[in-house]
């Protein structure tokens, strides 16, 4: 089953995001020291960055009864939002999966 979610987010205070991604990065102690430098470079570059480091899909379903995360992929960009653009309709079918939606194949 695949579960999509997507959130729009207003960052209020970028530096404290890259602060937690940072220490995020120190405190994980299966992080090889080359991947470390590289991680941190990144969340310290770029705020998207540092929050795609934040979140945790695991986290998101872990105690959902029943449930075991298989895969996950996720991303973070900066974009311009506005809520009233049509563009932003989150109710509406993006024509996607529609077969899939309705159970069928194809």
């Amino acid at each position: 089953m695949r579960l999509r979610v997507e959130l729009v987010l207003e960052v209020e205070d970028a530096d404290a995001v890259t602060k937690a991604a940072v220490r995020r990065v120190a405190d994980d102690p299966e992080m090889p020291d080359a991947e470390r430098a590289h991680a941190e470079d990144a969340v310290t570059e770029d705020t998207a960055e540092a929050l795609a480091y934040l979140v945790d899909p695991f986290g998101l379903v872990s105690e959902v009864p029943g449930v075991e995360l298989q895969q996950a992929s996720w991303s973070s960009e900066r974009i311009e939002y506005d809520p009233d653009s049509p563009d932003w309709d989150l109710d509406e079918d993006d024509g996607e999966d529609d077969d899939e939606e309705e159970g069928g194949i194809g």
